[in-house]
């Protein structure tokens, strides 16, 4: 459970002190608690040791979901509000959002997978237990669409259709997108030597924890997590760098940006190209590794 004690002193600060109005306290109590949900699904239990490249992957990764830049631009204002109230009140030496701007968080390069580590990962949840069923099922999908975590965790059984391969995302954009025959083949698995064996017919998320409950954020991002050091893959990898991977090993075959920007959910062209040109990095930087001239 992240402490939110900061976030406590932060709003009374706004409230009482500063006598921003009611709908401004709102607003920036609001960005600093989203905040806190990603560093909670990073395995952090408060702000401490927050440092700059935190708050640069914070806003890199509304900026990768569509965002605009006012709205990021937003957050950052908010983040810089509540840290320098820490160090007012003491519980910072100084503000990790010293020196952050939006300029040096935007459009960074992604970090991606091979495919061989793609592969590497993928199979890993090689046995026939239940949970080996269940996972196989996470790992082919999160790569097979690129949802984001939340979509994933938001699905229900109704929005996946194996017979026509396609599911369903409610979760912001409403959009369908298609799942290639491995993903269905693990999805079916799960269901049918899985799933059941977890919960009733009484809960509707396609993902359930061993205790029959919908799973949490935090639940996908552990689950990579340990399958990604069973497949000595040394970076860390999350949910996004299995969105980024799936972007990219997808313009690299050839998917049109239009359309992929439609199966990711972005609102914005913008953020479909920056994949695009995280190809031409990755080409740049073998070509200088392995040319005898570069």
């Amino acid at each position: 459970m992240f402490d939110a004690t900061y976030i406590g002193s932060f709003e009374e600060h706004l409230s009482n002190k500063s006598k921003a109005s009611v709908s401004t306290t709102c607003a920036y109590v609001r960005d600093i608690k989203q905040f806190a949900d990603f560093l909670e699904e990073r395995g952090r239990k408060d702000f401490s040791g927050v440092t700059a490249n935190d708050i640069q992957s914070y806003l890199s990764s509304h900026e990768e979901n569509g965002l605009t830049r006012t709205t990021v631009s937003r957050y950052l204002t908010s983040l810089k509000a509540f840290f320098n109230h820490m160090v007012k009140e003491g519980c910072f030496d100084k503000s990790p959002a010293d020196g952050v701007s939006l300029a040096s968080s935007s459009r960074k390069s992604p970090r991606l997978l091979t495919g061989d580590e793609i592969g590497r990962l993928l199979v890993q949840p090689d046995g026939q237990g239940a949970k080996n069923f269940r996972d196989k099922a996470i790992l082919e999908t999160f790569y097979a669409t690129g949802l984001r975590v939340s979509e994933l965790a938001d699905l229900e059984l109704s929005d996946v259709n194996l017979v026509t391969g396609l599911i369903t995302c409610r979760n912001g954009n409403e959009r369908i997108i298609p799942i290639n025959a491995a993903a269905c083949k693990a999805i079916s698995n799960y269901l049918s030597f899985s799933r059941n064996v977890y919960t009733s017919s009484g809960e509707s998320a396609l993902f359930v924890t061993t205790m029959g409950k919908r799973m949490s954020r935090q639940s996908f991002w552990k689950i990579i997590k340990i399958y990604a050091q069973k497949a000595k893959i040394d970076c860390e990898i999350n949910p996004r760098v299995l969105r980024q991977s799936f972007a990219v090993h997808m313009i690299e075959n050839g998917a049109d940006l239009r359309v992929l920007q439609e199966m990711l959910g972005h609102a914005d062209i913008a953020s479909t190209q920056a994949y695009a040109r995280a190809i031409g990095k990755n080409l740049k930087d073998e070509y200088n590794k392995a040319h005898p001239r570069a």
